[in-house]
C-alpha cells in the first residue's frame, strides 16, 4: 500500500469503529411544519447578552466525519445526521428521524414533546438507546433505530428539563433548569415508572455517568456537583461528594471529553472550559482552545472519540428563538473547521453520536 494513503484509512477505520451501520430503512416521524411562532421558552437570553448570537461563517466546504444527533424544536422531532454530508438538507444526510406520539406506545407522554432541550445516544445490553430531555416535560429513552420505547415520562413543563442520561442499572437521570432538580427515576422498574429521588441544585441543566468514579455529575448555574447514586435500583437515593463553583455564571453543558478521562467539558454562558478531576481546576489548555474557548453561550460541546474534532451549538442571529441555531460547527486542524446547516431547524444542542460515557 502506498504510505500516502495510510493515514487516510486509518482514520477512516477509526470513524468506523464508532459510527454504527447505516439506519436508513429504520422507521421516521412524519413530516411536521415548521413552528410559525418561537417555541415554548427553552433558554431565554437575557437583553444584556443577546449582542452576543452567533453570525458563523459559512464553513460548508470543510471536513466533517460522523453522525450527529440533535433535536430540532421547529420540526417537534430528535434528528440523526451525517456530518460527511456537506449539505443538510440533501435527504440522503438524514440518518434517523423519531418522535413519540400515540401510535409508537407514547401516548401517555407524547404532549411533553416538541421542545427538545437535550439528546444523546448510550448502548446498554448490547443495544444502541437515544435519550432525550424536553423543555415542555418528556424525558425518556428509545432503542435505536427501531423507536421503542425503553421509558419514558411527563416531568412537567414547568420544570423545564435540560438533559437525560442512562445510568449502569436502568434508571434515567435527569436535570431541570426551572425546577432546580437533579432527579433519578427508578426507570429500570418499567416502561413508565414514575418514582424517582431528587437532588436540589439551582438552574439544573446537565447530568453525566462517571464510569470510573461511578458517580454522577450535574451542572446548574453556577455549581458543577458530583453526586453519589445510592440505595436501590427500585428506591435510588442521591447524594453530594463534591461541589465546584463555576468560573463564570450561567452553566449550561457538560460532557465527556473523549481524549482524556480525567476531564469534562464544561460550558457557562461567556466560555468553553474542561474542568480537571484531579486538579480539581478549571482549564482552557485543550486542543483547539484558541478557536472555542472564548464563544459565549454554547449550548453544547464535545470532540469526537477517533478524530478528535470538536462540535457544538450555540444561539445564532436569525433563528427563531433566542437560543437555537441551524448550524452545528466543527472545529479542527485547517480544513477540519466546518459547519453543518439544516434550513428552518432549530437545535438547542447537537452532540457527536458517540455512545461512550467517557
Amino acid at each position: 500500500m502506498p504510505r500516502r494513503f495510510a493515514p487516510a484509512l486509518a482514520l477512516a477505520a477509526a470513524v468506523a469503529a464508532f459510527t454504527p451501520a447505516p439506519a436508513h430503512a429504520a422507521p421516521t416521524a412524519p413530516a411536521a411544519p415548521v413552528h410559525a411562532a418561537p417555541v415554548p421558552p427553552t433558554d431565554p437570553l437575557p437583553s444584556t447578552l443577546r449582542t452576543a448570537l452567533a453570525a458563523p461563517a459559512d464553513r460548508s466546504q470543510g471536513k466533517a466525519v460522523g453522525w450527529v444527533v440533535g433535536g430540532d424544536q421547529g420540526g417537534d422531532r430528535i434528528v440523526v445526521l451525517d456530518a460527511a454530508k456537506r449539505r443538510w438538507d440533501d435527504p440522503a444526510a438524514r440518518v434517523w428521524t423519531w418522535r413519540p406520539t400515540a401510535a409508537n406506545g407514547f401516548g401517555d407522554v407524547a404532549s411533553g414533546f416538541g421542545t427538545i432541550s437535550d439528546v444523546r445516544v448510550r448502548r446498554a445490553g448490547g443495544k444502541l438507546y437515544v435519550l432525550s430531555g424536553d423543555s415542555a416535560g418528556y424525558i425518556g429513552a428509545v432503542e435505536f433505530p427501531s423507536g421503542r420505547r425503553l421509558w419514558a415520562t411527563h416531568a412537567g413543563g414547568p420544570s423545564n428539563v435540560h438533559a437525560a442520561e442512562l445510568l449502569p442499572d436502568g434508571n434515567i437521570a435527569a436535570a431541570a433548569s426551572h425546577g432546580g432538580w437533579v432527579r433519578v427515576y427508578a426507570a429500570s422498574q418499567g416502561p413508565a415508572a414514575g418514582a424517582y429521588t431528587e437532588f436540589r441544585l439551582k438552574g439544573g441543566h446537565g447530568v453525566l455517568w462517571d464510569p470510573r468514579r461511578r458517580t454522577l455529575w450535574a451542572i446548574g448555574d453556577d455549581h458543577l456537583v458530583e453526586l453519589k447514586v445510592g440505595g436501590t435500583a427500585a428506591a435510588p437515593t442521591l447524594a453530594e461528594k463534591r461541589r465546584e463553583t463555576l468560573p463564570s455564571h450561567g452553566g449550561h453543558d457538560l460532557a465527556p471529553v473523549h481524549g482524556d478521562r480525567d476531564r469534562l467539558w464544561i460550558t457557562t454562558n461567556t466560555g468553553v472550559y474542561q474542568y480537571d478531576k484531579t486538579s480539581r481546576k478549571f482549564r482552557q489548555d485543550f486542543r483547539h482552545a484558541a478557536k472555542v474557548k472564548g464563544l459565549p453561550l454554547v449550548k453544547a460541546v464535545g470532540d469526537h472519540p477517533a478524530t478528535g474534532q470538536v462540535l457544538l451549538t450555540r444561539p445564532k442571529r436569525g433563528c427563531a428563538t433566542t437560543w437555537c441555531t441551524d448550524t452545528a460547527e466543527f472545529f479542527g486542524k485547517r480544513r477540519w473547521d466546518a459547519t453543518r446547516t439544516l434550513p428552518q431547524a432549530q437545535f438547542y444542542k447537537a452532540r457527536w453520536f458517540a455512545p461512550a460515557y467517557q
